[in-house]
């Protein structure tokens, strides 16, 4: 549920955009014309995209290029409060305010897209200032102006282009508006143990529930729950004949199943006995 949401628009625009929100919660997050900085600092959230997914604690940051990902703000203990901040590059809004050409860092490249189409970003005491001030200017929205909107913008991507870990950073920069088309396997082999539905896993794959079904058939013959829960009870499988240090409930978990008696019930049924017995009889 959405506690509160603020944003600060330019040239009709949302490019800052603070959200406080009740966990857990998930939105899609389709970016096919843009890219977004995502900074948390409340809570923990994971941002999943087509190929893979990075998982983000308080004070942690993320650039993500543009694409297709899906949101999901988790309670972290106690606290089921998350609150971020957001900020969106678009290229349209880019060129406007760097009238006199774009930097060399944001020069748009088409050749040597990165592996992952996003990077989390090490957040320093530059940054953390940066994003104290923008708390305070969404608390005093009466002080924000045109200018002040394009000035923050251009310091943000001035502190990504000095952070550290620049070579990455750089690589995605070099490419935030470059399209990644990623094939359909990869983008199921990359979520197999994300503990997603498929309606989730639709959105990621930027296709509608029955055009996902339609495509996971023709691609791998079965139905999106019927090759999943397979591919976790096959890797459960590797699990108890390779891992002995791992209980029963940590490889129902590893693979993805929140409840070992389900867990239990579904590997019976492919494997003809318990966890336990399997890991008894591979053992002996």
């Amino acid at each position: 549920m959405i506690i509160d949401h603020k944003t600060f628009d330019l040239y009709g625009k949302m490019v800052f955009e603070k959200a406080i929100i009740k966990a857990p919660f998930s939105v899609p997050n389709p970016m096919p014309n843009e890219a977004c900085f995502l900074y948390v600092r409340k809570g923990v959230g994971e941002a999943f995209s087509e190929i893979d997914s990075s998982v983000l604690q308080e004070n942690e940051s993320i650039l993500m290029k543009c694409g297709s990902y899906l949101n999901r703000m988790l309670a972290n203990g106690q606290e089921d409060v998350f609150e971020a901040i957001a900020v969106h590059f678009y290229p349209e809004v880019l060129f406007k305010i760097y009238d006199e050409g774009l930097p060399a860092f944001l020069k748009n490249s088409t050749e040597n897209l990165p592996d992952k189409p996003s990077v989390k970003v090490p957040v320093d005491n530059l940054f953390q200032k940066f994003f104290e001030g923008i708390f305070y200017y969404f608390s005093n929205p009466e002080l924000v102006n045109e200018e002040l909107i394009i000035l923050k913008l251009k310091e943000l991507l001035l502190l990504l282009d000095n952070t550290k870990e620049s070579d990455k950073l750089h690589h995605i920069l070099s490419s935030l508006f470059a399209p990644q088309v990623h094939e359909f396997r990869s983008v199921i082999q990359g979520h197999l143990f994300s503990n997603l539905t498929v309606d989730q896993l639709a959105n990621i794959a930027g296709q509608s529930l029955s055009g996902f079904k339609r495509m996971f058939k023709e691609v791998f013959g079965t139905s999106p729950a019927r090759y999943i829960r397979k591919q976790r009870l096959d890797h459960a499988a590797e699990l108890l004949t390779s891992s002995s240090h791992l209980s029963i409930s940590e490889i129902a978990y590893e693979c993805s199943f929140n409840d070992v008696a389900n867990f239990s019930n579904c590997f019976k049924k492919q494997f003809g006995c318990a966890p336990s017995k399997y890991r008894m009889a591979t053992k002996s």
